[in-house]
């Protein structure tokens, strides 16, 4: 059996150095993975931002004879206010439970930012479940359509 043994000479200087551009490699690469991977987290974040398109929008409740016009008003992410329009005062005396009634939903909506999680006072209860209904065909025609 023949070996004949090698001695491989390394200076320090040399190691150091190696080391060092090696860290730097992969310094790089990781840099290069970050800022080019696909950002899936922020196209989640930018399609939930867009739920509604902004602008003004109503929709009409008929009581009897008389339309009473539920005004929505929304930006590209939340519910800015809710109120209504074109109430007559024979109206508001007909329907006393009317206004504060949609106040109480205002309140809410606002805070939920929808229509999940309402609660209705039980004097006033079919009155807020109509005020809903109109509340969300407005939101209806708010949504975002992609």
């Amino acid at each position: 059996m023949s070996s004949k043994t090698k001695i491989v000479v390394l200076r320090a200087k040399e190691l150091i150095y190696t080391g060092i551009f090696i860290a730097l490699g992969i310094l790089l690469i990781v840099l290069l993975i970050c800022m080019f991977a696909p950002k899936n987290k922020t196209a989640k974040v930018e399609s939930q931002a867009s739920k509604y398109m902004p602008g003004v929008y109503t929709s009409s409740l008929s009581l009897g004879s008389q339309a009473v016009d539920v005004e929505v008003v929304v930006d590209s992410a939340s519910i800015k206010s809710v109120r209504l329009v074109n109430l007559e005062d024979s109206v508001a005396a007909m329907y006393p439970l009317m206004e504060p009634a949609m106040e109480n939903l205002e309140e809410q909506i606002l805070e939920n930012q929808g229509l999940s999680g309402l609660s209705y006072d039980q004097s006033s209860q079919y009155t807020s479940m109509a005020l809903t209904e109109a509340i969300g065909n407005a939101l209806e025609k708010a949504e975002a359509k992609e």
